[in-house]
């Protein structure tokens, strides 16, 4: 398996942390997403990924995009240990978690977001920081009280094995400090943070850690 990676982006950190839970060996093609205007926007890689984004997974000859679905993709084909509860109703809620991250908070606060509001916007990056800052927040605010609440209480956000939800809240937590986010009203991520952070599937993963860390 290849994997078409950037140390410092989340959506790539989640594919790094299943794969390392999976234990799944893998090859790691760093994409730059700023040296030279953006590796991620050359003819060579938009062959492989037409939308100019990292995470994308070889494997056996098919590209697979989009941190989710490749992280589905390996928990349907190498189930153990599993991801995702096994109950239908668990699984949901950890996909929820998950997404929430996901889909509400990472997508506008993302590096063509910010390039976006600066270029065409006229915001300076302390505009584009406090509007990143915004809407991590009002994300992280919202899974710490569904992590407080699950049905299953335990040392990660929903229950005692790390799932989905873990594997998308870590990443998020590195950028929030990156944007300079008081994490201080977070104590359940916090925990949940520390426990991942533990494990060296999750330690290894980390951006430090990358062959492409700059």
């Amino acid at each position: 398996m290849k994997l078409y990676t950037f140390f410092r982006s989340s959506a790539s950190y989640r594919v790094r942390i299943a794969l390392n839970l999976k234990g799944l060996d893998y090859e790691q093609a760093p994409i730059h997403l700023r040296r030279g205007g953006g590796e991620q926007l050359s003819p060579a890689f938009k062959a492989i990924n037409p939308q100019a984004l990292v995470p994308a997974l070889e494997d056996g000859g098919r590209i697979l995009t989009q941190s989710l679905a490749i992280i589905e993709y390996l928990e349907e084909r190498y189930p153990e240990p599993p991801l995702l509860p096994g109950v239908p109703g668990d699984r949901a809620v950890a996909r929820s978690m998950a997404l929430l991250i996901a889909c509400e908070v990472h997508p506008i606060q993302n590096l063509r977001v910010l390039n976006h509001l600066k270029k065409d916007h006229n915001q300076t990056d302390d505009d584009t920081h406090r509007w990143a800052r915004h809407w991590i927040d009002l994300g992280l605010s919202a899974l710490e009280q569904m992590a407080i609440s699950a049905s299953k209480q335990g040392k990660f956000c929903f229950g005692d094995t790390p799932t989905l939800a873990d594997i998308c809240l870590v990443p998020q937590l590195g950028n929030a400090r990156r944007f300079g986010l008081d994490l201080s009203n977070y104590s359940k991520l916090l925990e949940v943070e520390k426990t991942c952070m533990a494990l060296p599937a999750f330690a290894n993963a980390a951006p430090e850690k990358q062959p492409d860390a700059d």
